[in-house]
């Protein structure tokens, strides 16, 4: 698991090796050349202790510090810093990124053929995972977001044709379930997915004229539904209306002819052509 690394200020250990260089400055100025050597060795030594921990952390980065393979920890505070030396001093960013899909052509739950693609928010929250649980996290990334986008697609239908079934076409519930299913895919990788939402999706070209055509074909059934469903209580008032007002009195014979009339009006996808009736219906 993650974990801080030591660390100091690197102003302080750099006045600390400006002061040595001076020290060192002054001592080879004396005669002594033997205790100079030896004095001179030391500084040489503490200086490389001094400049190889010496490291630069940008905001939204961090540094995973390994000392001769050893995991140290992880340094994530912005600044000029001395940590570890002679440490190896891996940079990994904490920068909200993005990765959008390429257009994945799958089956859907219903077996037709659609393209699908989707945009990935993420970011590293586990420095440790993310250096060593696997060998990319970037590349991890986009393989597992792939992989979830093509299990979600086999798992809904384009379009839901019955009441309650969820669709792709549902944006909220799927990216619900695109990011809940990426999650535990990635947090291997030590990432957190900020956001998962899909951007394309149509049928294949190979059948998408077809499945118009029967989203054509189900619109038109609809709205015949709806205008027959009008039409009925219309009528329904039409009748009622003369029954109280008494206005005329109809038989079921000529009540039925109403109805038919009626229907044939209002139910029409053109404009009826009125026939006068001079005489009587008997």
């Amino acid at each position: 698991m993650e974990r801080r690394a030591f660390r100091v200020s690197g102003f302080v250990m750099l006045v600390l090796a400006i002061a040595l260089i001076v020290v060192e400055l002054v001592i080879a100025l004396r005669d002594d050349a033997t205790r100079t050597t030896a004095i001179t060795v030391v500084i040489v030594i503490a200086l490389l202790l001094i400049f190889t921990g010496l490291t630069v952390i940008n905001p939204n980065e961090a540094r995973v510090v390994q000392f001769f393979g050893r995991y140290v920890g992880t340094i994530a505070q912005a600044g000029f810093h001395w940590t570890v030396p002679f440490s190896t001093k891996r940079r990994l960013s904490l920068r909200v990124r993005n990765f959008e899909t390429a257009r994945l052509k799958v089956s859907d739950a219903d077996g037709n053929p659609v393209e699908i693609a989707a945009v990935v928010v993420w970011r590293v929250v586990d420095t440790f995972k993310a250096a060593f649980g696997v060998d990319n996290h970037v590349d991890y990334v986009a393989v597992q977001s792939e992989a979830a986008v093509r299990h979600l697609a086999t798992s809904y239908p384009y379009e839901a044709h019955d009441s309650g079934r969820t669709s792709l076409r549902d944006g909220a519930a799927v990216a619900d379930e695109l990011g809940a299913e990426l999650g535990e895919r990635v947090s291997l990788a030590g990432v957190e997915i900020l956001e998962s939402r899909i951007t394309h999706l149509a049928y294949a070209p190979e059948i998408a004229q077809a499945m118009l055509a029967r989203q054509q074909a189900s619109a038109i059934v609809a709205a015949r539904f709806k205008i027959v469903e009008g039409a009925v209580g219309m009528v329904q008032n039409a009748l009622e209306r003369l029954r109280d007002l008494q206005v005329v009195e109809l038989d079921e014979e000529r009540k039925a002819q109403m109805v038919s009339n009626l229907l044939v009006v209002l139910c029409g996808d053109r404009n009826a052509q009125p026939v006068v009736n001079a005489g009587t219906l008997y």
